[in-house]
């Protein structure tokens, strides 16, 4: 199996969700428990590089994989954002969209802090370009930054969480299923 790359970086193993034309993992550093990536397969850097079938299938996945994310992690709803080119905030070249289970209370930006989460995706998306950075340096896989809220986990943990969301998709069709 060749290895899935999210720009330069190998998530081969956090993937948890595949359709013909997108994938879906889970996250080094999540905002929130099951803040995952939705991607599509081939590496533009704008959502208007993609074509129709692969819009339409990463919308789809969006959607399959959020409705999953709420159903997983009993939340009311999802944060979805995609910052779309440099000037958006995107760090990593490759299209993508954040998909975070929220919940009416409980989560850390829930009620009077719900705004926040998006000074928190501009920063999660820093770190991604770090860990891009180093990746093309051929030093360390992932750069880790420090940061007292979020912190890193491991391969194992990652792996543990992805087959566990596979489990969610065993009934879907052959085109878009668990890994």
């Amino acid at each position: 199996m060749s290895a899935i790359l999210f720009s330069t970086i190998d998530v081969s193993r956090q993937v948890f969700y595949r359709s013909s034309l997108s994938y879906a993992c889970v996250n080094l550093k999540p905002i929130v428990p099951g803040h995952v990536l939705v991607i599509p397969n081939r590496p533009v850097p704008r959502i208007a590089d993609l074509n129709a079938s692969e819009l339409a299938s990463l919308m789809i996945s969006v959607q399959r994989v959020g409705s999953v994310l709420e159903r997983a992690y009993g939340a009311h709803g999802l944060t979805v954002a995609c910052q779309d080119g440099k000037a958006a905030g995107q760090s990593i070249p490759h299209v993508h969209f954040h998909l975070l289970p929220r919940r009416l209370a409980g989560d850390r930006f829930s009620g009077d802090r719900n705004d926040e989460i998006y000074p928190a995706l501009e920063h999660a998306e820093t770190e991604l370009r770090g860990a891009a950075e180093e990746t093309n340096k051929g030093r360390e896989r992932l750069r880790v930054d420090a940061d007292e809220n979020r912190k890193p986990r491991s391969k194992e943990e990652m792996e543990e969480e992805a087959k566990w969301l596979m489990g969610f998709f065993e009934d879907e069709s052959e085109d878009s299923k668990a890994c």
